[in-house]
C-alpha cells in the first residue's frame, strides 16, 4: 500500500506529463490508495500507449542487467535484442494479466435449471514465481454445481479467464484463490472447486533441481466444502481423467 504522504500529492497535468509512464502510473495508484503487487491487475490505471512507453522502460533497464552481469550485447549478436524481447515478452506475454482488463465474457441465464456437477478441465496454464520470475507450468480443473440463477458461460472462457489470472508473478496458491473469486463472481454457482497442479521451474532449474515435484492445491467453495460427497465425486473424476 502506498504511504499517506505519497496519496496526498497533487500534481498538475503539466507535471505529470513529465514523470515516465511507471512514475504516471504509479501516481495514479498511490493517489486511489491501491495496492500494486506482483499479481495485482492495474490495466484501470494505463492510460493508451503508455504500455508501449513501459516497454522501453523496461528494455532501458533490462540492459542494464545485461551490462551488469557483464555481457557484451555489441558484439554478442544473441543479446544485442534482448533487453527489447524481454521487455516484449514481461508486458505484452507472460506478464500480460497485470496490464489489461479481464477479457469480455458472454453470460448466458440457466434457462434449463441445469443443477448436476460439471467439470471443466485441464486447462494448460502457465504463470511465473514471484519469487524469481522462473516459469510454473501446469493444469487447472474447474467443478461447477450451477443453480437456477447461476449464469452459464462458455468453455473457452474457462481458459482466457485463467490465462489472464495466471498471467502475472505469483505463488501458486494466491492464484487459485483468484481464480475461484473471480469465478465465484461470474457464474454464482451453489458450488465452486478449483484444482491445480503444476510444475516449479524455481525448484527444478535453481535450488533443490528436483525435477519431479509438483505442486497440487485445491479450492472448494459452497456446496463442495459442505457435501463430502459432491467433493468425492469431483476428485474421483479428476483421478480417472489424469
Amino acid at each position: 500500500m502506498s504511504t499517506p504522504s505519497a496519496t496526498k500529492i497533487f500534481r498538475s497535468e503539466e507535471e505529470l506529463s513529465k514523470l515516465s509512464a511507471s512514475q504516471r502510473i504509479r501516481y495514479r495508484l498511490q493517489a486511489a490508495d491501491c495496492r500494486y503487487h506482483a499479481n495485482d491487475n492495474i490495466a484501470e490505471f494505463i492510460a493508451d500507449g503508455e504500455i508501449d512507453e513501459l516497454r522501453g522502460e523496461v528494455a532501458a533497464k533490462m540492459q542494464e542487467v545485461l551490462e551488469a552481469l557483464v555481457i557484451d550485447t555489441d558484439s554478442d549478436h544473441n543479446t544485442n535484442e534482448t533487453a527489447q524481447r524481454v521487455a516484449k515478452m514481461f508486458l505484452t506475454e507472460v506478464f500480460r494479466g497485470r496490464y489489461v482488463p479481464i477479457p469480455e465474457v458472454t453470460e448466458f441465464p440457466n434457462i434449463s435449471r441445469l443443477n448436476e456437477l460439471m467439470i471443466v478441465g485441464p486447462i494448460t496454464v502457465r504463470s511465473a514465481c514471484s519469487h524469481h520470475l522462473c516459469p510454473v507450468m501446469g493444469r487447472v480443473w474447474v467443478g461447477i454445481l450451477p443453480n437456477e440463477h447461476s449464469n452459464l458461460i462458455g468453455l473457452s472462457k474457462y481458459s482466457r479467464i485463467c490465462e489472464w489470472i495466471m498471467g502475472r508473478p505469483q505463488i501458486q496458491e494466491e492464484a487459485v484463490i483468484m481464480l475461484a473469486d473471480v469465478l465465484q463472481d461470474r457464474v454464482k454457482p451453489d458450488g465452486l472447486a478449483i484444482v491445480m497442479e503444476a510444475d516449479h521451474f524455481c525448484m527444478q532449474w535453481r535450488g533443490v533441481k528436483d525435477n519431479d515435484s509438483k505442486m497440487t492445491n485445491s479450492v472448494m467453495r459452497g456446496s463442495f466444502l459442505k457435501d463430502a460427497n459432491l467433493r468425492r465425486e469431483f476428485l474421483s473424476l479428476l483421478n480417472q481423467k489424469s
